[in-house]
């Protein structure tokens, strides 16, 4: 299955409410990001606000869409857009630009082994 990285920058005088705020994420909102098909999801956050995001999904685009079809997340980005530097009028979930992969030991193991990852 794809893994898929992206980073966001938080402002990083709001650094400590952005870690409350994902201490307890609604649940509703857990729950809608499993069905659309974010799995392994994780948020990783640098102290000068470097946020980075990881997960696997089948389709990203696929699960981007699932995501801004749901009415909890319209709401849950309206509240968290705040937070974020250069989102250009746009919102975290759509600002969000995948890294490209350069380098995964699982499939270079698996290849000289003729195994799949």
């Amino acid at each position: 299955m794809p893994r898929v990285c992206f980073t966001l920058q938080v402002d990083p005088e709001r650094l400590a409410e952005y870690r409350a705020r994902h201490e307890r994420v609604w649940p509703e909102m857990l729950t809608a990001l499993a069905e659309c098909g974010w799995h392994d999801y994780s948020l990783f956050l640098r102290e000068d606000g470097l946020l980075v995001g990881f997960l696997v999904t089948d389709d990203f685009a696929a699960a981007q869409a699932a995501m801004q079809a749901r009415d909890v997340n319209a709401r849950w980005q309206a509240e968290m857009a705040s937070f974020f530097l250069d989102l250009d009028q746009d919102t975290p979930d759509r600002a969000m630009r995948p890294l490209d992969e350069v380098f995964n030991l699982a499939a270079q193991l698996a290849a000289q082994t003729g195994e799949t990852p």
